[in-house]
């Protein structure tokens, strides 16, 4: 089995050391690794793809583990996603076509291994194309006078589909921070 797991919190010395170790220590090799720090922010951010032994069954523990022993002494927020069930990736569009046929096109063909759930926009011009995908199509009209509802009503159907993470293609929106923090 492979795992992602990705990482950040508070920079401090021995953070790639300790992650690494628990990570060998518990049946894991480390297939890549990447790690970045914020200075001005003194933050820490790691992403790291481990392969797990045949035997490995007990990936319920081994989130535990991480949470008790590493986590929580780093003051971690970390997440980790397995290769057996794709990341759910909500597409933002507003009236420009090619980067949405580039990425549709590329999901098509495999080339991009997630779920696309839905396509939302603040116009139904591309509707069409979400038909031709068979993909879902949500429009909400975002002006200055409704710009609170309907984030409400995107935050609401991101939850509803379980999203994991959202691609602009080409939303000529400016998204809140609150969108990003949900």
């Amino acid at each position: 089995m492979k795992a992602t797991i990705l990482v950040h919190c508070p920079d401090q010395a021995g953070i790639i050391s300790t992650v690494t170790g628990f990570i060998h220590s518990n049946k894991g090799n480390i297939v890549y690794l990447d790690q970045h720090v914020d200075k001005p922010a003194n933050v820490f951010f790691m992403r790291t793809v481990v392969e797990f032994q045949n035997d490995f069954s007990d990936l319920e523990h081994f989130i535990t583990l991480f949470q008790n022993e590493l986590a929580i002494s780093y003051n971690m927020e970390w997440s980790l996603h397995t290769d057996d069930k794709l990341p759910r990736m909500a597409i933002f569009v507003s009236k420009y076509n090619h980067c949405l046929y580039d990425l549709l096109s590329r999901y098509q063909s495999g080339e991009l291994a997630v779920e696309i759930p839905f396509i939302l926009s603040n116009h139904n011009d591309l509707r069409y194309i979400a038909e031709q995908f068979s993909i879902p199509f949500y429009h909400v009209p975002f002006t200055k006078a409704n710009r609170v509802t309907a984030e409400q009503e995107q935050i609401a159907i991101l939850e509803k589909h379980d999203v994991d993470f959202i691609v602009l293609a080409r939303y000529m929106q400016i998204v809140s921070g609150n969108l990003i923090d949900k």
